[in-house]
């Protein structure tokens, strides 16, 4: 079974000044974990760090290679193809070829001939979403997945989720809804916020 991700001790950084500092977690194959916090807390730099865009202040991210796919606030379409091309474009990027459980998980099927740009918001994103049914990654790392979505799309999202889970894979989500996902850990990140810097300490964060 994958490993999943494992953080120690994990200390990181925004613009060069410390946000979240001494967090340690595991999150298995067949698990979902849910980060909850304030605005601003952290949470989209945590998951920027754990899928390897920006690189930590120091502590330690275990995780096998070429397990995980993350998705932030952009969907990553591609407005001149239409649905199928681009999770063609997307399969093929990762190593695969059928497009036909991401298109019914997310029930884009009817739409699948429509030019991406001609999509509504909600369903912009359920492409944006569908588009990790086609990586074959293990590790869904996701930061605020519903935006944009109605609540049809949520639960259809949250399908998807259970689904994935099924079979052996996990997720790492910061939401502030609750996707009716009981299976779900919550961590809440707040009490890791690094202490302010202190005057003396404010230049240095800058160079």
């Amino acid at each position: 079974m994958p490993m999943g991700i494992k953080v120690s001790d994990l200390t990181i950084a925004r613009g060069g000044i410390k946000v979240l500092e001494g967090l340690s977690f595991q999150l298995a194959a067949g698990q979902a974990l849910v980060l909850r916090g304030p605005n601003g807390v952290g949470k989209t730099t945590l998951l920027r760090t754990i899928a390897g865009l920006q690189p930590p202040v120091s502590g330690r991210i275990e995780s096998a290679v070429d397990t995980l796919v993350y998705a932030g606030h952009a969907d990553g379409i591609k407005a001149t193809l239409t649905v199928s091309e681009n999770l063609k474009f997307w399969a093929q990027v990762f190593g695969n070829a059928d497009i036909s459980a991401a298109l019914e998980a997310f029930e884009l099927t009817p739409l699948s001939n429509r030019p991406a740009g001609a999509l509504s918001a909600g369903q912009k994103r359920r492409l944006g979403l569908a588009r990790l049914l086609v990586t074959g990654r293990d590790v869904w790392i996701l930061d605020e997945p519903t935006v944009s979505l109605d609540v049809q799309a949520v639960e259809m999202f949250a399908a998807a989720i259970r689904e994935h889970l099924r079979q052996g894979g996990s997720a790492l989500i910061a939401t502030h809804i609750n996707l009716g996902l009981d299976e779900a850990r919550i961590l809440d990140v707040g009490p890791y916020r690094a202490k302010a810097l202190e005057i003396d300490d404010f230049d240095g964060a800058f160079l």
